[in-house]
């Protein structure tokens, strides 16, 4: 055996001329992969070569994976290096992998058969090249070393040199150990490999043994091993062992003294023999291992030449010169192996080795071989084809349409072939079946087609043989009319092209004639005409007219029979415009319109109608409805009041749309204005009554012109225009009326478009002057005392009501108001104060006496002037203790008529007599200043504050503070405790209300005593206990009474009473709840309230069972 080459040389066996063919079939079919494969060279020794392969990536969603190999198993991946590179490179562009794989210094042994593999998921691609390398000039030719590699023959067997395969697995990579171990004989590789690791430990030096085992030792099977140890001391003990086991002597085991060597002799070696032994010498000992080798197998008898024919079992057998051996089997240099979708199977029968190649085919023709570890045997077999007989030969059919055809046939020989129908391959279907039983070879269509008929032809496979026979199928004429209607009717607009494609079939293909009437049409160039065609034939209009409407014949006709159908043609076309439309009614934003049917409808009955408008000075048209109008009137909306219009109309049926009628007149829409709103009597006397309204809600684009009040006596119905002219205002006084009488008044408003619809005044008014009693209504912010600043103006309004207009007396304190520092301004509804500078001496209560007649009604207000308030009156030190001083100091005399709410005090250093604030907004009279600087000399000042703000000058003290160094022993002041205890006192008092029917309303008031005081509220002088229409809450003194939704009835007096131990005090104020809906809406649109009063009295005096 040669030794193992080193790791840049690479050895390969020679192929056989068989694998050879097979490489180059396998090159000649088409490429899956490769765009480019790697080509054969040449190259001389000591010289670079590359082979370039391609690969496109269009359909690649990933690199391909690729593989370089010399001979069969030699992957180059792992001899990469200072001879072999591998590259690899993408173009973008055009997407191609670029794979190159480069020899650098080329040596003879690096000639050979090389092969390129690429693999994509299921996709798999290779080609085979060869390399030949040369001499170069003046150069000592290399070993051929391939030579020994060459596959050995049993006959010529020479004795080979022994080869240490411990030797050969420690310098192998691990790629190569299962080829190494096929080769050797080693059938336990994998704990060969595990001792292999464990010897491959260094070895401590020893004492003891002056020369140690070697680390391992090789023997043949049946032979004889030697293990030798040299000890440092002779007269040391020794002992064997095997796997942890003491060896005895026996004529197996032999011991051996000489001088220091150790000797232990192995006779007849098995394979239990291959194991680990080792040798101990005192406390040390040291190991080996043996391996055992089978002897080579060796190919008894060799494989034969064979011959078979196709569809035949063929077995190749062998014999080999152990039982059970593993023997590999070749076919054209490829390995067989064996598996459940293998064609082939191995059979072992103890020596003997049979490859059974079930049905052989044509494929199976090759060169096989089978290879053991000491020896191999080859050989051919040839599949040849066995002479085929037809034993039924297949026949011509003539067969109806919707029948069976039956092509049948039989041959001599049980194999597959192949139909074919004018020459292109037939394929199954659920109609069609091929059908194949032992010899017998069918051809089924069931309900066989006109396209079945044809020439068909069987050929069995691997034979230059084919039977032919003809297929005929006849069939009568048929018209088919699927796509038409029930009827048969075809309609067609007029003006189109109607083109009738009319199916039909029969075989042979029937002749087709069509006709109208008595009248032939034929095949032409005319405006009616047919055509035909072999599955159809087609009537033709060109342009379809009204008179081409009627019954068109069609007849077919061939050698099996007659067809007849007869259609009918229906021209239909647009309907016509109807007549112009006409307005017959308009309002604001509307009108309604009629019109007639048009006089033709096309020939297909009217859908609907659509309806356009446009304004009379423009020509845009505008579609007013999207959905057919079913009827023949219509009312367009959303017009612009005021602008003219016209409309106009389109007719619609299944064929389309008309063309537009003619528009109408133009027209308007316009609309009266809506009636007035709020009549009201606004006075009465003996003579005359003078009427108030409000203007309509909606006016609309005709304007409002004016109005017109008119009246009629109670008892006729005859109305009296009261105002000539039409007025602008909305208030008229109708005079000339007779004392005591009833009258009813209506007002209209009136427009362009005409009067509106009148409103009445819901009942008679009496014709006689009314005493109203006065009213005052005080506003709501003027309940409580009204607060200015000196200064500011005054400018109250009080509003009031009475019949005739009452007489107003204002007191100041009780006293006349003096008019040159107060004016009072009066009008029939309201009187004003009026204050241009306020001054102190104004603050007082203002009483105010409306009278009317023997009716009086009197109303007061506070109002308070306020001014900055003086400074306090005294500022002492009362003490002075470390950093701290005490001070104290009284109210000012002068409050600024309001009260005092807190003090400011200011510190200065006597030094720079600059003022720094220390408190703010101090409630209290006395005060104590901390944090002052040792050694320094203070004044204080306290400056007053109410509402208005600070007063102008602020009292000093008279001494200063000195803050001496040394400290004082502070005495702590005696305070007496403070008594907080307080009667009930009533801080808010509560105000007169008016309350809307239906929404809620709330008292609120604020008390405060010590203890809490416990409130109750009553009504009208009845407390409010666990009544649902009221909810009462108090928080932080704020008391508060909530009316759920309240009624008339809810009017009153209420009243809010606190009590605790030191006192009681009670507070009440007036509710009073309007007439729901029409009050708020009344006082929403802002008419006075002593109008809504007078109109909601009149409603009902007029309506009392409704209210």
């Amino acid at each position: 055996m040669p030794e193992p080459t080193k790791k840049e040389d690479w050895t390969l066996v020679e192929t056989p001329p068989g694998e050879e063919q097979a490489k180059q079939n396998a090159n000649s079919q088409l490429s899956i992969l490769f765009i480019e494969k790697p080509q054969g060279g040449t190259v001389k020794v000591g010289e670079d070569i590359t082979f370039i392969a391609k690969v496109k990536a269009e359909d690649l969603l990933r690199k391909p994976t690729i593989k370089w190999f010399k001979g069969k198993w030699m992957d180059l991946a792992s001899k990469a290096g200072k001879h072999l590179q591998l590259k690899e490179t993408f173009e973008r562009h055009s997407r191609v992998y670029t794979f190159e794989m480069q020899i650098i210094k080329a040596k003879d042994n690096f000639a050979g058969n090389y092969r390129c593999e690429v693999t994509y998921k299921d996709k798999f691609d290779s080609c085979s090249f060869d390399l030949e390398v040369h001499e170069s000039t003046g150069t000592t030719p290399n070993i051929d070393i391939r030579s020994a590699f060459k596959r050995r023959e049993v006959k010529q067997q020479e004795e080979e040199p022994q080869v240490d395969v411990w030797e050969l697995l420690k310098n192998a990579k691990p790629s190569e150990y299962e080829k190494i171990a096929f080769q050797y004989g080693i059938t336990d590789l994998r704990g060969m490999l595990k001792r292999l690791k464990r010897m491959r430990r260094e070895e401590k030096k020893s004492a003891a043994f002056a020369k140690i085992l070697d680390p391992a030792y090789q023997v043949d099977k049946g032979g004889r091993v030697r293990f030798v140890v040299e000890l440092a001391d002779p007269k040391l003990e020794v002992k064997w062992y095997k796997n942890g086991q003491e060896i005895r002597p026996s004529t197996k085991y032999i011991f051996e003294h000489k001088g220091c060597q150790r000797i232990l002799f192995i006779n007849n070696c098995q394979m239990t023999d291959d194991s680990e032994y080792y040798v101990t010498a005192g406390d040390e000992k040291c190991s080996t291992e043996l391996f055992v080798r089978e002897p080579p197998i060796m190919v008894t008898k060799q494989l034969e030449d064979t011959t078979a024919y196709c569809g035949e079992r063929v077995e190749l057998e062998c014999e080999v010169s152990e039982d059970d051996a593993n023997v590999k089997w070749f076919k054209n240099g490829e390995e067989i192996i064996p598996g459940p979708k293998s064609r082939y199977r191995i059979r072992v029968e103890g020596k003997k080795h049979i490859l059974i190649i079930e049905g052989a085919t044509k494929a199976d023709a090759a060169e096989y071989s089978v290879m053991t570890t000491g020896g191999q045997s080859s050989a051919k077999l040839s599949v040849d084809l066995k002479p085929l007989k037809i034993l039924t030969p297949l026949t011509d059919q003539t067969v109806n349409l919707g029948k069976e055809i039956c092509l049948k046939c039989e041959i001599s020989e049980n194999i597959p072939g192949k139909w074919t129908k004018n020459g292109l391959p037939v394929q199954e279907s659920d109609r069609l079946k091929v059908v194949h039983k032992g010899r017998i070879h069918k051809l089924v269509i069931a309900n066989a087609l006109t396209e079945d008929e044809g020439d068909y032809v069987f050929a069995p496979d691997a034979y230059n043989v084919t039977l032919p026979a003809k297929v005929h199928v006849i069939d009568p004429p048929k018209i088919i009319l699927d796509g038409l209607d029930a009827d048969n009717t075809v309609t067609v607009i007029a003006g189109n092209k109607l083109r009738l494609e009319i199916p039909i079939s029969g075989e042979p293909p029937p002749k087709a004639m069509w006709s109208r009437g008595d009248k032939a049409i034929m095949e032409g160039s005319g405006r009616i005409r047919t055509e035909s065609y072999p599955d159809s034939s087609t009537l033709v209009i060109d342009i379809a007219e009204r008179d081409d409407s009627g019954v068109y014949h069609i007849n077919l006709k061939n050698e099996a029979g007659e067809a007849h159908a007869s259609i009918k043609v229906k021209v239909v076309d647009f309907p016509d415009p109807p007549v112009a439309p006409t307005v017959t009614e308009v309002g604001d934003d509307w009108c309604i319109m009629n019109w007639e049917p048009p006089a033709y409808d096309g020939g297909s009955p009217i859908l609907g109608y659509f309806i356009e408008r446009k304004k009379k000075q423009s020509s845009r048209w505008m579609r007013l409805n999207f959905d057919l109008c079913k009827e023949t009137t219509f009312e367009p909306k959303k017009m612009i009041e005021g602008v003219a219009y016209e409309v106009r109309i389109f007719a619609v049926n299944a064929i389309g749309i008309s063309k537009p009628s003619m528009p109408s007149r133009p027209f308007v829409p316009l609309a009266v204005t809506s009636p007035p709103t709020l009549l009201t009597v606004d006075s009465v006397t003996d003579t005359t009554v003078t009427m108030r309204w409000r203007p309509p809600d909606h006016i609309g684009a005709a304007g409002l012109d004016g109005y017109v009040l008119e009246y009629c006596f109670e008892g006729t119905e005859d109305w009296i225009v009261a105002n000539k002219d039409l007025i602008d205002k909305t208030k008229f006084t109708i005079t000339g009326l007779p004392t005591d009488a009833k009258i009813f008044v209506r007002v209209k408003a009136v427009n362009a478009a005409g009067a509106s619809e009148p409103k009445y005044y819901s009942q008679p008014i009496l014709v006689k002057e009314i005493i109203e009693p006065p009213k005052i209504r005080i506003p709501r912010h003027l309940k409580q005392t009204y607060i200015r600043r000196v200064g500011e103006a005054v400018n109250l309004v009080i509003p009031f009501q009475g019949k005739p207009r009452p007489e107003l007396t204002w007191k100041k304190d009780g006293a006349e108001i003096d008019k040159n520092q107060i004016n009072i301004r009066n009008s029939e509804t309201d009187t004003i104060i009026f204050i241009r500078k306020a001054e102190r001496s104004h603050s007082g209560k203002y009483d105010l006496q409306v009278k009317v007649d023997k009716f009086v009604e009197t109303a007061s207000i506070d109002i308070q002037i306020i001014d900055r308030p003086g400074p306090p009156q005294i500022v002492k030190i009362e003490d002075v203790w470390g950093e701290n001083v005490a001070l104290t100091w009284t109210p000012p005399k002068d409050d600024g008529n309001a009260a005092i709410t807190g003090y400011t005090i200011q510190k200065a250093d006597k030094k720079s007599m600059e003022w720094f604030t220390v408190i703010e907004h101090y409630h209290r009279t006395s005060a104590t200043i901390t944090e002052l600087v040792i050694g320094n000399e203070y004044y204080f000042r306290v400056f007053s504050e109410n509402m208005c703000g600070l007063s102008e000058d602020a009292t000093m003290t008279k001494e200063s503070a000195v803050i001496a160094r040394d400290g004082k022993i502070y005495k702590n002041p005696v305070y007496e405790d403070f008594d907080f205890s307080e009667a009930p006192m009533f801080t808010q008092p509560l105000v007169n209300t008016y309350a809307i029917a239906g929404y809620n309303a709330t008292l609120n008031c604020s008390v405060r005593g010590n203890p809490k005081p416990k409130i109750t509220w009553m009504k009208n002088k009845v407390a409010i206990v666990d009544d649902p229409r009221y909810r009462m809450f108090s928080n932080q003194g704020v008391c508060t009474l909530e009316i759920r939704k309240p009624s008339p009835y809810d009017g009153g007096t209420y009243c809010c009473k606190a009590v605790n131990d030191l006192g009681t005090v009670e507070i009440e104020c007036k509710l009073e709840v309007k007439g729901g809906l029409s009050f708020c809406r009344l006082l929403l649109q802002g008419v006075p309230p002593n109008i809504i009063d007078s109109y909601l009295r009149d409603l009902h005096s007029s309506n009392p069972e409704e209210y």
